[in-house]
C-alpha cells in the first residue's frame, strides 16, 4: 500500500515514439534525482559557500539555525566524479529510513494477501448497494483510511471496476466510480494522519515526533471527505439526469458482487490485529516516543500476526513479506537517492546559502503569506517529484531551516509539504496513481481533467486556508 513512493507504470505495450517526439518522454524518477545531483554539484561552483551557526535549543532539544549568524566560508565544489560516492552516502545516511520502509512494505503485503480489504470492500459495497446517496460517501470513507493509514494510492485501481459497476447500477457514469474509490484514497494519503511514506517520513527529517499533531490533520481529513463528497454527489446526481434508465445494472452489479470473497472469521480476526497496531502505535509515539526501531518493530509484528489470523504459514508469511519488500524498493532507494543532492549541496557549503537567499525573498513577503510561500514552493516541487518520500527526502532539508529563519514551527512546515505533495496528484500526468486508475476505467485524461480541475482547486484553497491557521496557532 504505497502508491506514492513512486511506483513506475512504462507499460511495454506503448508504441515507440519516433524523431523529436522521444525527448519529451517524462524521465525515470531515479534520472530526475540523478539530473538533480548533477545540477547541484554544478551550483557549488556558482553559488558563494556559506553557513549559519547553529544552537541545541533548550526546550525543545532541536538543533536550530542562529537566524542572523549566516557567513561566508571556504568554497568546496563537487567535482562529477564525486556523484557516485554521494549517492552511496546517500543511501549509507538514510538507511534506517530504508529499512523503514521495507519493512513497512512487507507488513502490508502480508495484510494485503489475506484478503481483507477485499472483503471489507464487498461488505461495504453490498450494505450501500441500494442507498444511492451514501455508497459515494461510504467509499470516500472506506479508502480514505486506506490512504491515511497503509499509503493506498497506485493500489486503488484494483477497485476501481467495481466502483464503476455500483455506479454504473444506480445510474452515475464510469468517473463517478472511479472518483469514489481514487479521491477517497487520495484524501487520505493527503491528510496523512499516521501515513508513514509522507508525513511520517517528513516529520523524521524536521526532527518532531513521528505522527504528532495529528489532531489538525484529522481535521483537514474531514473537511477534505465533506467537501470531495459534496462535489461528487453533485456531480454524480448531475450527470445522471443525462443517462438513460439501465435496465441490467442491478444484475451486473450483482455479478460483480458476487465475485468478491465475504467477511470471515480471519478477516475479522485481522482487521482486530490491524486496529491494536495502530492503537499501540499512537500510544507508543505519543506516550513513550517511539522512533524508527520500535515502530520497526511493531509494523514487523503487526504483518506477522495479521498473516497468522489469517492461518498462514510462517513459509506463506515469509515470501509475503518479500513480495512486498520486493514491490517497494523502488521508492526505497529514492530516499537515498534524494538524500544525495542534499549531500552535495552540503558538502559543497552552499545549502545555508540557498536557504539564506530563500529566507531573504520569501522574508519579503507579509507574514501570513510567508508560509503561502512554502506550500507553494512544495506544490511546484510535486509536478516535478510525484513520489511523497522522494519529495520529503529532497525539500524537507531544505524546508526545515527556512521554517526556522522565518519563525515558523516545523510541524507547520511538515503540513505545507503534505499537502503540497498531495493535492495535485490526481491530475499530474506523471502521476502513477492516477493513470493507472484511468487506464483500468478506460476514462480519457482530457475528461477526468474537466471533472477534477473544479475540486482541485477547492483543495489547494483548503490547504492555504490550514497552513495560515497552523501559522497563526504556532501548530
Amino acid at each position: 500500500m504505497h502508491g506514492e513512493m513512486g511506483i513506475q507504470t512504462n507499460g511495454s505495450t506503448d508504441k515507440p515514439k519516433t524523431g523529436f517526439l522521444r525527448f519529451f518522454k517524462i524521465p525515470h524518477t531515479y534520472v530526475i534525482l540523478v539530473i538533480l545531483t548533477l545540477v547541484a554539484c554544478v551550483l557549488t561552483y556558482l553559488v558563494p559557500a556559506g553557513e549559519f551557526d547553529r544552537a541545541k535549543d533548550a526546550h525543545s532539544g532541536k538543533t536550530l539555525v542562529v537566524p542572523t549568524s549566516y557567513h561566508a566560508v571556504e568554497p568546496h565544489p563537487i567535482s562529477l566524479l564525486e556523484v557516485p560516492g554521494a549517492i552511496v552516502k546517500g543511501l549509507n545516511d538514510s538507511s534506517d529510513i530504508v529499512f523503514f520502509i521495507f519493512i513497512i512494505g512487507g507488513a502490508f503485503q502480508i495484510i494485503t494477501a489475506t484478503g481483507t480489504i477485499e472483503a471489507v470492500t464487498g461488505r461495504v459495497a453490498r450494505l450501500f448497494a441500494k442507498r444511492a446517496k451514501l455508497v459515494i460517501p461510504a467509499f470516500l470513507a472506506m479508502f480514505s483510511v486506506g490512504g491515511f493509514t497503509m499509503g493506498m494510492s497506485s493500489e486503488v485501481m484494483v477497485f476501481v471496476p467495481l466502483g464503476i459497476a455500483i455506479a454504473r447500477s444506480l445510474g452515475y457514469d464510469a468517473v463517478t466510480g472511479t472518483a469514489m474509490v481514487s479521491l477517497g484514497a487520495s484524501i487520505g494519503f493527503t491528510a496523512g494522519l499516521m501515513n508513514p511514506f509522507n508525513v511520517g517520513i517528513a516529520q523524521v527529517i524536521a526532527e518532531v515526533p513521528m505522527f504528532s499533531g495529528m489532531w489538525l490533520r484529522a481535521i483537514l481529513l474531514l473537511v477534505l471527505f465533506l467537501l470531495t463528497s459534496w462535489y461528487l454527489i453533485r456531480y454524480a446526481t448531475r450527470e445522471k439526469a443525462k443517462q438513460p434508465e439501465q435496465t441490467d445494472a442491478a444484475a451486473s452489479m450483482q455479478a460483480e458482487l458476487s465475485q468478491l470473497p465475504k467477511m470471515e472469521t480471519k478477516h475479522y480476526l485481522t482487521l482486530l490485529a490491524i486496529a491494536a497496531g495502530f492503537a499501540l502505535l499512537i500510544w507508543g509515539v505519543s506516550k513513550k516516543d517511539w522512533w524508527m526501531e520500535e515502530l520497526s518493530a511493531l509494523f514487523l509484528t503487526m504483518g506477522v500476526v495479521s498473516g497468522a489470523c489469517a492461518r498462514f504459514g510462517p513459509s506463506k508469511i515469509a515470501s509475503e513479506f518479500v513480495k512486498g519488500a520486493t514491490a517497494i524498493m523502488f521508492g526505497a532507494f529514492i530516499i537515498g537517492i534524494a538524500r544525495s543532492v542534499m549531500i552535495v549541496l552540503d558538502e559543497g557549503n552552499i545549502i545555508d546559502t540557498i536557504v539564506h537567499s530563500l529566507s531573504a525573498v520569501v522574508g519579503e513577503l507579509p507574514g501570513s503569506l510567508q508560509v503561502l510561500g512554502m506550500y507553494l514552493f512544495q506544490t511546484v516541487m510535486n509536478v516535478f517529484i510525484t513520489s511523497g518520500t522522494g519529495m520529503a527526502a529532497t525539500t524537507m532539508p531544505i524546508m526545515v531551516p527556512l521554517a526556522d529563519l522565518l519563525g515558523i514551527t516545523r510541524q507547520t512546515s511538515v503540513l505545507a509539504f503534505q499537502m503540497g505533495d498531495g493535492f495535485t496528484n490526481m491530475i499530474l500526468p506523471t502521476s502513477s496513481a492516477l493513470m493507472g486508475s484511468l487506464a483500468v476505467s478506460g476514462i480519457s485524461y482530457q475528461k477526468w481533467v474537466k471533472f477534477f480541475w473544479p475540486l482541485m482547486v477547492i483543495w489547494v484553497v483548503i490547504g492555504a486556508v490550514f497552513v495560515i491557521i497552523a501559522n497563526v496557532i504556532g501548530y
